[in-house]
């Protein structure tokens, strides 16, 4: 689950680390900061805190077997993500989920992301008879 035992979450620098493990894959703090490198500068030192912290906290495993230590995610990214946005639709929109998707959709939805939308509402409505 996207929460450790004593209910944290990840934050938002831990997300980003998160993303990138689910992107690439199990990584050393070298191979993970080399691609978060092309998106922003950050410190190889402040990755491997970042990481760090984030084992203490269950969010990654780290493989020590090796001189560099691998890290990959603890949960998978449908896991994570489906736990922040059940603890975001309990939080911010009093547990309905309607609300949140009339939020999440306006006027800058494109036509293709309504198809979309419209193709998933179809197939859970086909799976719930």
């Amino acid at each position: 689950m996207a929460r450790e035992k004593n209910g944290t979450k990840p934050t938002e620098a831990e997300l980003t680390l998160l993303n990138i493990l689910w992107e690439i894959g199990p990584a050393t703090v070298r191979q993970i900061h080399e691609t978060l490198s092309k998106r922003q500068n950050t410190g190889y030192t402040t990755v491997l805190k970042i990481l760090q912290i984030m084992h203490e906290k269950s969010l990654v495993n780290r493989d020590e077997s090796n001189r560099a230590h691998v890290y990959s995610a603890a949960e998978s990214q449908m896991i994570t993500q489906s736990s922040l946005v059940k603890d975001l639709i309990r939080k911010a929109f009093g547990g309905s989920t309607s609300s949140l998707v009339q939020r999440a959709i306006d006027d800058n939805t494109t036509r293709q992301e309504i198809n979309d939308i419209r193709s998933m509402l179809d197939e859970i409505e086909k799976r719930a008879n």
